[in-house]
Order: structure tokens, then sequence, then C-alpha cells
């Protein structure tokens, strides 16, 4: 038999590979799991392009689903072959699709740079150092990007590999000219100095480096151990150096007459910071507010008012509004602009942080971050309320982001639905005013009256969660469970901060499946259903379900065919259908419930080509439909596999055919790389040229052990064991007999799932309203599989069906559109137009605690997403509260707008608050606004 070549000649001529691809797939698996054991700081990685790394992982056999890079593209179905299919050899590592052309660095380690806004998955891989150097080896290529792990965090450490370091422009004042420095944002403010001396010349105690961010003198940086990330260093900006020994003189800081200005020094002061009184200067002056408009007390802070694009010269003016400054993009930033701007743009919000709520901080909440979070948060929004319409860089909150919320750092894009979330958690425990949590023993509730076990739960709530966010934000939703099995009910009163939507489709789509008989008890039948354009797998197995007459006792294995093999198993069921394609066949196998347990067989197809004596050679088309089926043995044999694929090819015989199966002598065949499988010695190796005709056997039909590619192959006689619970692949092979026995037309040109006519009309444009969307979030469901419910009766899981209900409606409810879906093959985003009220949304009906209270509520805030996954961009609308007119935040770009215009197909995030008892209209006064 002719074995695979694994060596490969690159196209220098000068290397080989000497591991054959399984080998290569275990020593880099080895690599990286040694690696993840012993994570620290410190440790290099290097990126790799996702387009040669995929085709590695490809002809190394990495299952698609279960791939080292981690994230795919939404097009990988299309972009990647099926990974049971022969893959190329993927040729030297390279990697210029993911750099820029040409450098402007002066260090060495980043010479070459990366392309911007490269994502994780999408565009590169990141390997440990031990495996770029293995593959390096074999592969040779590149060039090299080595990248370092940092450790992000306070409390939640995590490990981060820092694939962009932070790039800054040095701009020498001696000369004026420009050059380009690399460091991590780890990295302290010593070796900052330590590059830029070196770099420019000078020595470090005749140097002086500011923070020239946005062309404007912050802070003089001072040589410390303080990291250039608490340094509140972004991104692209500007650090000016100056020299001070009295010869050069800087044009840089003066006003338009050649005045210097006056500099106020940025570094953390620690007590010049007032909570009451409005901004103040390091200086004691007040910067626009009087002291009696809003009293209170000071508290200390490492927060500067004149930081991020504030001071005294850019103070609201007579006259000019308030709450209409933008926020500019820091790299990425604009998913953090939307999300800010919506929240201190919210009436109740902006009252109490333009307050005294220096009492209400929090710093011994371990859950909390020592009040640091409410305290920029709380800065944030005075000046973006007294800049008048000057946009505000927010360096210092997004710092602080960084440092407590890992997972938004760095300057990639994120969800501000997420960020949100975290925000309004993190503003809670940092101004919690319960100090010690007292611990609450839970109660059933046991039949009482809903209205007695709510308001236990709320006070249980309130004693270990007081704060202006659940005062403002949070709800309380009813939660049933009944038990499918005892009935058993469960009822839980439960709080909410924002809801959730699914956006439910009224747009449908016809899917075509070829439903085949696991047990061979049928021939296989198209079924043509109609299942939501947005919906799951788990409508369409549903919808299957029904129009095959599925049993109790019957599940379906969904699959997709893709060159007569199975390309993948669509087994989640909140896969989105939008992963499967209309030129794609999808068959589903019906299998007996109590036998999935067991070791799963699959059978392929082949034509036996009379001229071709080598019953064991490969390369032979394959043909048709792979079958599935169960074997039910604990230890399954050689003779339970023909007796399986006897009975499942059973419905397939022809009638008028005499054909008999021949039983032939036994034989001893070719092992090749399946012998693991095997439990029994019968089988042993042999040269192929010792076979000169057709081979005879003890088995009845042409069967052969194989893998998953159908590339190596094994005989095996009837006494074969193998080991149980295992998946096991054999190929059949088809002649003139088998052909004459079986009618193989039904295996082969199964249906597409949907073919397009020539006239196929276009599709219309769906809008849903939010009434809609809360109906589809209140509907009463069965839990997932992967969420069962313990029932306390039963003593075990069960599959509960679940029903919320709402029950008690805070003073501001946002609604989070789910836009988004994720899939194990797909990720998907939702356009479709969401009609909501902008005015007068009565959730009256949704509420079942009939206390008589008003739940009218109107809209105040949109974030808007633009664009697609990965990517996009965000803004926001809202409205400015004081003249009762709507604007449009585009990070630093603010613009009046029409309310008529607000309601798009963006909108992402809704803010809606609560019109008084009284009818008093949201736009009355930015600050009269009771927190009931």
């Amino acid at each position: 038999m002719t074995i695979q070549d694994s060596g490969f000649m690159m196209e220098d001529g000068l290397s080989c590979l000497p591991c054959t691809p399984e080998e290569q797939k275990k020593i880099v698996i080895d690599l990286r799991n040694e690696s993840e054991r012993n994570l620290k700081e410190g440790n290099l990685y290097f990126v790799i392009s996702s387009r040669w790394f995929r085709k590695w992982e490809r002809y190394v056999r990495i299952d698609a689903d279960a791939n080292l890079i981690g994230n795919q593209s939404s097009d990988s179905r299309h972009t990647n072959v099926a990974s049971s299919m022969v893959a190329e050899m993927p040729g030297a590592i390279d990697n210029s699709d993911i750099v820029q052309n040409g450098s402007d660095c002066n260090c060495k380690e980043n010479a070459i740079q990366l392309r911007r806004n490269l994502m994780e998955g999408r565009d590169y891989a990141l390997v440990p150092q031990r495996v770029w150097e293995k593959l390096h080896e074999w592969y040779k290529g590149g060039p090299a990007l080595p990248r370092k792990m940092i450790l992000q965090g306070v409390y939640h450490r995590t490990f981060d590999v820092e694939v962009y370091p932070l790039r800054l422009k040095l701009i020498d004042s001696r000369d004026e000219s420009q050059s380009v420095i690399w460091l991590s944002r780890k990295a302290s403010l010593s070796e900052l100095f330590q590059r830029v001396c070196a770099l420019r010349g000078i020595e470090q105690n005749k140097a002086r480096i500011w923070d020239y961010f946005n062309k404007r003198k912050h802070t003089q940086l001072s040589a410390s151990n303080r990291s250039l990330e608490e340094s509140n260093l972004q991104m692209d900006q500007d650090i000016l150096l100056e020299e001070v020994d009295g010869h050069h003189s800087s044009r840089f800081g003066l006003d338009s007459t050649g005045n210097e200005l006056a500099l106020v020094s940025m570094e953390p002061s620690r007590s010049s910071f007032t909570i009451a009184g409005g901004p103040t200067l390091s200086n004691g002056h007040s910067s626009g507010f009087k002291s009696n408009q809003y009293p209170g007390s000071s508290l200390s802070s490492g927060l500067k008012d004149t930081d991020d694009g504030f001071d005294a010269y850019n103070t609201v003016r007579k006259g000019e509004k308030r709450g209409l400054a933008g926020l500019q993009n820091l790299g990425n930033t604009c998913f953090m602009n939307s999300a800010l701007q919506c929240l201190v743009h919210t009436p109740p919000l902006v009252e109490y942080f333009l307050k005294d709520y220096s009492d209400e901080i929090n710093t011994e909440n371990p859950l909390g971050m020592h009040g640091e979070l409410a305290l920029a948060f709380g800065e944030l929004l005075r000046k973006l309320w007294s800049s008048g319409q000057t946009a505000i860089a927010p360096r210092v909150f997004k710092g602080k982001l960084a440092r407590f919320a890992p997972q938004f750092s760095g300057y990639n894009q994120h969800d501000s639905q997420e960020l949100l979330a975290f925000l309004l958690d993190g503003l809670h425990e940092d101004l919690n005013r319960v100090k010690e949590k007292p611990y609450i023993e839970l109660k059933d509730a046991d039949g009482r009256p809903d209205e007695v076990v709510a308001a236990e739960s709320w006070k249980n709530h309130k004693a270990r969660n007081d704060s202006v966010i659940v005062d403002v934000c949070q709800g309380q939703y009813k939660s049933t469970l009944v038990c499918p099995v005892c009935n058993k009910i469960s009822i839980t009163f439960d709080p909410f901060m924002y809801l959730s939507l699914p956006l439910p489709s009224t747009i449908t789509r016809t899917m075509t499946v070829t439903v085949f008989y696991g047990d061979g008890s049928g021939l296989p039948m198209p079924y043509t259903v109609s299942v939501l354009k947005n919906g799951f797998c788990k409508d369409l197995l549903l919808a299957l379900r029904t129009a095959c007459c599925l049993k109790t006792d019957e599940n379906l294995l969904l699959a997709e065919v893709y060159e007569n093999k199975i390309y993948r198993y669509l087994e989640m069921p909140l896969e989105p259908l939008a992963s499967i394609k209309d030129d794609e066949h999808i068959v589903a196998f019906r299998i007996q419930k109590k036998g999935m347990e067991k070791t799963k067989l699959v059978i392929f197809h082949r034509w036996q080509e009379k001229s071709t004596t080598d019953y064991l050679k490969s390369g032979k088309e394959l043909f048709g439909t792979p079958l599935i089926t169960y074997l039910g043995e604990d230890q399954p044999s050689g003779a339970d596999i023909e007796t399986a694929v006897s009975k499942v090819l059973s419905p397939f015989k022809r009638m008028h055919s005499s054909a008999k199966a021949h039983v032939g002598k036994g034989s001893d065949f070719l092992s090749d790389g399946l012998d693991e499988l095997c439990s029994s010695s019968d089988a042993q190796s042999i040269e192929n040229a010792e076979f000169e005709g057709a081979l005879s056997t003890d088995l009845s039909l042409r069967l052969l052990l194989t893998d998953d590619r159908v590339m190596n192959f094994k005989a095996f006689k009837k006494d074969t064991l193998f080991e149980p619970g295992k998946i096991l692949s054999v190929v059949m092979d088809w002649t003139d007999k088998e052909q004459g026995l079986y009618d193989a037309s039904y295996l082969k040109d199964i249906p597409e799932v949907h073919k397009a006519g020539f006239a196929a009309k276009k599709t219309r444009k769906e809008a849903i309203s939010l009434s809609s969307c809360l109906d589809a979030f209140l509907v009463e469901e069965p839990l997932g599989p992967d969420d069962m419910w313990y029932c306390p009766r039963c003593k075990e899981h069960r599959q509960a069906v679940k029903k919320l209900d709402l029950w008690m409606l805070p003073e501001i409810i946002v609604f989070h559109l789910k836009r988004f879906t994720y899939g194990r093959y797909l990720k998907n985003k939702i356009d479709t137009f969401v009609n909501f009220p902008i005015h007068n949304l009565d959730l009256s009906k949704y509420v079942k605690n009939k206390d008589g209270q008003s739940y009218v509520y109107e809209l105040y805030a949109i974030s808007n997403h633009y664009g697609g996954l990965g990517g996009g961009h965000y803004t926001a609308y809202a409205k400015l509260i004081d003249e009762n007119r709507w604007y449009h935040f585009d990070d630093g770009h603010v613009s009046p707008v029409n309310e008529s215009d607000i309601k798009t197909s963006a909108a992402y995030l809704l803010f809606y608050k609560r019109v008084n008892e009284s009818k008093m209209e949201i736009g009355e006064s930015s600050y009269s606004h009771s927190t009931s």
C-alpha cells in the first residue's frame, strides 16, 4: 500500500517537514496546554495570520468548531473546507495580510506594525513562543510578530496578550521633529524617559516630557514606576520633549500673543477635589458653578477636572446650553461613549451626581471598586454638564474602566450593553448604603400570596442592596417554574436592572431537510417546513418533528452533507438558522433515544471499479449521503457492524432483485493507522502486492474501517471487537452486485435547503413592535437541555417550563434589544426595525402587581449600533430635558435631530423614564424629578 508522504519541500527547497500532520497536531496541542499551565506576565506569544493558521489547522485536522483560533468569521463556511476533507499543506508562514507596509517605528521588536482594528480569530491567532518556534522550524516564513503577556485588572486579575502596544507620537520642541515610540501600556514612566532620551540623544536630567494630548500641555511627566496606563496616556497621542538647560526655548504651550499659558499640573491631587460646588481648579477658583447652587461637603480624590480637555477656558458661558458636550473617541471607544451619553442624560442620575453624594461612597464593599468608579463617573458627568459644547476626552474614566474591568481595556470594539451592565452594577456597589450585608435565608413561596412573597423578597434584597441605582433602575419580576413530571411549582421574585428582549421575527423561510431512518425502518423522505427566518436550530427541529410525525422515543440528529461526507453536526439548539445557507444540503437521522448513548456508526459509500483489484486502495470517488446508525451492543463486533449496515440499507433493496449475498472465506487484512479501534489481533498487516484478484472475506458486504476523511483503511472480521462508546466509520464499496441489490438513487441528489426560483420575490422589509418583543420575553417556554432545573420534589434535574412576569417596574427602565445571536458556526446581527413608542409607553397591562401606580413611560435616550459584528459604530440619541429637544451624540460631534428621525433599525438600547403621577412632562426640569 502506498503510504502518504509526510515530507514537504518548501519553495526555497531547503526545508522538509519531519513530522506527519498527526504528530504536528499533538506537538502543538501539548505545547499550548503546557503554556496555559504556566501563565505569567512577560510570556511571549506570536501573532499569526488566521488565513495561514486555518490552512495549517485543516492540514493537521483540528476540528473547525474546536480550533486553536477560537472565534471565526461569519463566512467561515464558505472560506473553510470541511475538516474531513483532504487539505493541502499550508506552505511557508505568511503574515503579509496582517502587517502594514513600511514602518515608522524606532524599536526593533516592533519594527513591523500590525494593521489596525484586527480581531483575534477573524484576522489573527495567538500562539505561545514554543509553538511559534516549532511552526517556524517546520514551515519557515514570517515575519515574526512577538507580543508580551500582561496582567490586567485589580480585583479580577486576568492575563492578556498585548497585541497592540501603546503608540506615542513624540514631538521634540528643539527642532519640532516627530518620532513614534512603541511601549507596553504597563511600561513605567521611567522606561518612557529612557526610551525618549536614547532616541533623541538627550541627558535624562535635562529632559522634560509633557502629556501633550490634543496638542495641549496637561501633565508634566516624571520618571517613576507609575505605568503609562495609570498616567492616562492613550493610543496615538502626542507627548512633548523639552530641554531645560535654558538654551532651548519651546514655542509649545504659548498663546496667540506668544505668552506662556498658565499650566496646571495634572498629577493626582490629594485634597483639591470637591464633590459639591462644581468643578474646582487646583488654585481654588471656581470654574463656573457657585457653591450655593449645589451645597455639600468635599471629598478627596485622585481626579482632576483640568484633564480630559476641560479647564477654565472651556467652561460653560452665560447663556450656553449644558449637556451638549461630546466624548472624544480614544480608539474604538464609541461603544463606551454611546452608553455614557445615555447614562449622563438620565435625569435622576444627573440630579444625584450634581449634588453631594460623599456620604454614600462605599469604600469597604468587597464587591465594589472602593468608590473609584462612582467618583470617576460622577466627575465625568459634571464635566459633560459644565463644558458647554466642548468635547471631553474621557481618559481618566477609561483608565478606571480598564483597571476594574480589564475586559474593556485596550482598543478593541465592545458591546455597549455589556458596558452598561457593568457600569450599573459597579455604580450600585460603589454607592451601596449597606456597609455590612446581613445573611438572609431564602424561603420558598409555599403557597403564600404573591404579594406577601414579593414584598418579603424585595425587603431582603434592600437589606443587602440599597443605592441610588436600586432606587432608580431596579425592578422586580416573578419567575414561575413547573416540573413536567411531578407538577411541582416554584415561584421566586428576583430583581432586574434592564430587560433583554428577543426580536420575534414575522418573516419565515422554507427549508427542505431529507430525513433518514437510523434503524432502516423506512425510506428517506424530504420534508419542506416553514420556520422563522431569524430562528434557531431548535425551531427547525420542532417543525421537522411535526412534519415527519416523530415518535416520543425518537430524536432527530441534524447534519450538513458536503462532498459526500458529514461536514458538521447541528447539535446546538440555539445555533442560528442564518448559519444554514439555501444552497446547502441538510439531512436528519431518526434515532431511538435509548440507543444514542451507544457507539455511533457512520457509513460512507464509494464505487468499486471493475478494473481495480486493490480492495484497500484509496482515491475512489465517494458518492451519496453517509448514513448514521447506532450499535446497540456494549462491545460491538465486526458482525454487529455488518448487521447494522445491512439493516440500514434494507429499505433500499430492489423488489425484483434475486441477488444473494456472497459469503466468502476469511482472510487477514492490512492495518493502516486504525489499530486503536480494534481489541482483536485477528487483523494483521500484509503488503498490497499480495492482492492479485478479488478478495474474499467472512463479511457479506465489502466493508472497511476508515477515518472521517476516508483516507485510511483497515479490514476487519466478524469476530473483531471494538471499544464501546467511540465513533466508528466504515466505507462500503459498491460493485455491480450491490448496485443490483440496492437502489442507490435514494442516497444521491438530495435536495438543497431552498431552491430559489427565477421569479423569486424580494423579501419584504420587516418591522416588529416593542410590545411584541415584550410578549416574546414573557412567553411560557421549556428550559433548554443545558439549563435544567433541580426539582426539590423529584430530587432530579428537570426540563421545567418557565414563565416570567413583571411585578414591579422602576422609574428608569432600559430595554436591550437582542440583535446579536451567537452560534457555534456563525455570529449574526438582526437588523429588524423595531417600532417603539417615544411617548406614552403604557406598561400597565404587563405588571402583575396591581398596586395602583402609573406605569406610563417616556423615551429619553437610545444607544444605536450601525454595521456588523466585531466592528460597526455606536452613537446615541438623547433628549436635552431643559429644552425638550433631541440631539445626536456621535463621539465628539453633537448635533440636533428631529424627534421623527430617532426611530431607526440601529436602535439597540432604549431608555425610558416613568411619567410622574401629576402627569409632569419629562422636559419640565432637569433637576426637579424625585426618585420615586
